[in-house]
């Protein structure tokens, strides 16, 4: 395993230790408190479980600002996005030196973090669209992520803070949700060194699956991490606990034991293209994975991307040796009706679009709404199964 981001020691802000845990919840009672994003509280999940190392807190707009302009922090911290906790009004806290975050994804909004405010500062509508603009390429608000960092507000909190939960990850997901600290440990238990990491919103299909094989084979890597995000999605994607038991029987039934650990990580989707793809990179790196495998339109939405824009941005764009991960850059992979079998577009340039096994999304989701099977060179008949009883479910729910 390879070292984590900008430290030799993993550093998660989570409390740990049971007795100062509820200390800090007691005096949490008692601090002035305000109710954060929804993608404030994934940060805070994120910099809990060590994901965001080696950050101890919300950025202040300056660091904002630097880190959207150029990926570095002003004291030279190489960060692709930045990690701000920013609301529409600050004024309950007005003053505080010392604040309690409550979550907003949870019922009745308990405290997930307490914070040492270092300063309370404005974004100007400037900084908003430089920010805008560099974070996802438009400054479109049909982009569901730009349209997502333009609504919270313009008040940015920041200073640092101290994890008390994972929010609803932990008890939404107790077989799937781990802290990058977690799954460091789990690779050390299976003696695994070389690792390649594969990042998901959506269920995976046959191409999907030999991708990972592809690149575990390439690399010749130790294991397979499958790490899906467990947190908001756009409307139309498929909720995180369908995929997560879509992902589980393909894996238990079509790869060998103990050669993949299927994980997830909580925080909202930014659909940030080329700028999330590096995320994903350092936060990979601080789980000790080696590698990670960037696709065609990684992390993407609609067409406001290139389809190897996320490719092109570590080749192009992050400084040498600011990440100790490496990229494994993957084609588009289908299935071959002359090869019979999944394939890399780019392998096979004898090939013509007639020859491979593609279906669109919207032709995956109406085959599936209307109980008809999947061709098994497109999709695990058992993952088929549990996406058409999704689909079908909200076809139910739709007709009412």
């Amino acid at each position: 395993m390879i070292k984590p981001h900008g430290s030799d020691k993993l550093n998660p802000l989570y409390v740990q230790d049971k007795a100062e845990r509820e200390k800090l919840t007691k005096e949490a009672a008692g601090l002035p408190s305000i109710v954060i994003s929804s993608a404030a509280a994934g940060n805070a999940v994120m910099m809990g479980s060590g994901y965001f190392n080696p950050l101890t807190g919300f950025m202040n707009r300056a660091d904002s600002l630097a880190v959207a302009e150029k990926m570095t922090t002003t004291k030279g911290l190489f960060w692709p996005v930045p990690i701000v906790n920013v609301v529409k009004d600050a004024s309950a806290i007005k003053g505080a030196k010392r604040i309690a975050l409550r979550d907003p994804n949870v019922e009745g909004n308990p405290v997930i973090a307490i914070q040492d405010v270092e300063a309370v500062e404005q974004f100007t509508t400037a900084d908003m669209e430089l920010m805008t603009d560099k974070i996802f390429r438009t400054r479109d608000p049909q982009h569901p992520g730009v349209g997502a960092f333009n609504s919270v507000g313009t008040t940015v909190i920041s200073g640092p803070i101290k994890v008390l939960n994972f929010s609803y990850f932990q008890t939404e997901f107790p077989e799937t949700f781990r802290t990058a600290y977690q799954i460091r440990e789990a690779m050390s238990q299976m003696g695994w060194n070389k690792v390649v990491a594969f990042q998901t919103r959506n269920p995976m299909h046959r191409a999907h699956e030999e991708l990972c094989r592809m690149a575990q084979e390439q690399l010749k890597t130790d294991g397979i991490l499958i790490h899906m995000l467990l947190g908001k999605l756009k409307a139309g994607d498929i909720p995180a606990d369908v995929r997560d038991a879509s992902i589980r029987v393909m894996v238990e039934k079509y790869f060998p034991p103990r050669t993949v650990l299927i994980t997830g990580y909580g925080f909202d989707m930014l659909y940030a293209g080329p700028r999330e793809a590096v995320l994903h990179a350092v936060f990979r790196q601080n789980t000790g994975c080696t590698h990670l495998i960037v696709g065609r339109d990684h992390a993407g939405v609609g067409s406001y991307y290139g389809p190897f824009d996320a490719q092109t941005i570590f080749h192009n764009e992050v400084p040498k040796g600011a990440l100790e991960i490496k990229i494994f850059d993957a084609d588009h992979t289908a299935w071959s009706k002359k090869q019979n079998r999944v394939v890399m577009m780019r392998d096979v340039p004898d090939h013509k679009p007639e020859d491979f096994v593609m279906l669109s999304g919207t032709k995956v989701r109406a085959m599936l709404a209307a109980g008809e099977a999947l061709p098994v060179e497109f999709s695990r008949p058992e993952v088929a199964k549990i996406l058409m009883g999704f689909y079908q479910s909200e076809r139910g729910k739709n007709a009412k």
